[in-house]
Formats: structure tokens, sequence, C-alpha cells
């Protein structure tokens, strides 16, 4: 069963330039797992600069996994979770339409 695992890290000193290639090795890590027969996706990212922190989002089988992950894409993090994704339920249109 694929579960959602919520990473946190701290980056302190980080640009955006940074933050896209942290991004593109977790992509990449994710892929090379995925055509190894291990199902994780890398789902996105918030960082915060006040922070200096950074969580990340995947879809993956297991902590183990996303751990392996990260440490294939050598991006270090304090923590790693399993979390659960609350969704807005659709709002109906504001103005009717004519």
């Amino acid at each position: 069963m694929v579960g959602i695992y919520l990473v946190e890290r701290y980056l302190p000193d980080h640009g955006a330039d940074e933050l896209r290639a942290l991004a593109e090795r977790l992509e990449r890590a994710s892929a090379t797992l995925c055509r190894d027969g291990t199902p994780v996706r890398y789902l996105d990212s918030t960082f915060m600069p006040e922070e200096e922190s950074c969580f990340c989002r995947f879809e993956a089988p297991s902590l183990h996994v996303t751990a392996l992950v990260n440490r294939l894409a050598h991006a270090p993090y304090a923590r790693i979770c399993a979390a659960v994704i609350f969704a807005p339920q659709p709002v109906p249109e504001l103005v009717p339409e004519p």
C-alpha cells in the first residue's frame, strides 16, 4: 500500500537555484527507483525562507523507501513522518451562470 510521507529539512542560506536543484535531484532519484520497480513519487516541496526549512511530500510504500530516495538524491533531512492530506471540498460557483 502506498502512503504519503513528509520530509522535513533545514536549508539555511539556500537560494532559488539550490532549491530547484534539490527538486530535480529528488525527481531523478524517484524516477530511478520507479524504473527499478519501487513505486515512489516526489510530489512537491514547500520552502519557508524565514524558518530556513523545507517540507517535501512523497508518495511511497514506506518510510524506508522515502528515506532511500532522499539518500540517493544527496538530500539530508531532519525527519520523515507519515502524513494525511485533507483536501478542501469543491466550492459551488459563487456567481451563477446566465
